[in-house]
């Protein structure tokens, strides 16, 4: 699952990015108010660690704009402000949760998982083929027998889970999976699809395909 980490302290930013990649998430770290709208309302994360006092916009003022705009991505909302005001301001601007710095960074996991559990709660297992991904129990399964991923492979397989028989360029793959600071001149993206394929090989037959010059798609038997 991919994590959207708002902050514009550095050094907060690189011990939660850190730690929740030591957990199994993918990271994005932005560090200003309008990048942070951006990205929740063009490249939804499946959550968002969001930090009030931030450049351009403070985080209530992108909660809100990020709800008006369709926004559905849950959000925990950071401040060193921890008074009730500011708590109902957040939750009514239209965030999910509000933890308060400083914080344990088991507390913050713990209140991500569970904005987690709620969203995935009605559709926490991707399925196509033999394959399935429960997300509630990050466990990957192809035919019945277990499949351990790294945490790029799982957002990989996530993504052509979600897109199954859908052609996905390489730059799709590249701005999903690795995010902010893709390079569309590397071979990551060829990479990384070459080590899931192997993984889901081992336990039946092809199942991501090359479409030359297009990019990569998720379909039973080959592609058309």
């Amino acid at each position: 699952m991919r994590i959207l980490v708002v902050e514009d302290h550095a050094r907060i930013a690189s011990f939660v990015r850190k730690g929740l990649e030591e957990e199994g998430f993918v990271v994005d770290v932005v560090d200003d108010g309008a990048r942070a709208l951006t990205e929740l309302l063009d490249r939804p994360p499946d959550a968002c660690v969001l930090d009030v006092m931030l450049p351009s916009l403070d985080g209530f003022e992108v909660v809100r704009r990020a709800r008006a705009g369709g926004a559905t991505s849950p959000v925990l909302l950071l401040s060193a402000r921890g008074e009730v005001d500011d708590r109902v301001r957040g939750l009514s601007a239209g965030a999910d949760d509000y933890l308060p710095k400083p914080f344990a960074f088991e507390e913050l996991v713990a209140r991500l998982r569970a904005l987690l559990r709620r969203g995935a709660a009605s559709s926490s297992v991707l399925a196509y083929a033999d394959v399935t991904l429960d997300l509630a129990r990050r466990e990957a399964r192809r035919g019945g027998r277990r499949v351990d991923l790294t945490p790029r492979e799982w957002a990989l397989l996530e993504l052509f889970l979600r897109r199954p028989e859908i052609v996905l360029s390489r730059t799709v793959i590249g701005q999903k999976v690795f995010g902010l600071h893709f390079d569309p001149g590397t071979n990551v993206v060829d990479v990384y699809v070459g080590y899931l394929r192997r993984k889901l090989h081992e336990a039946g037959p092809p199942l991501i395909h090359t479409v030359r010059g297009a990019g990569y798609v998720l379909r039973a038997g080959a592609p058309s």
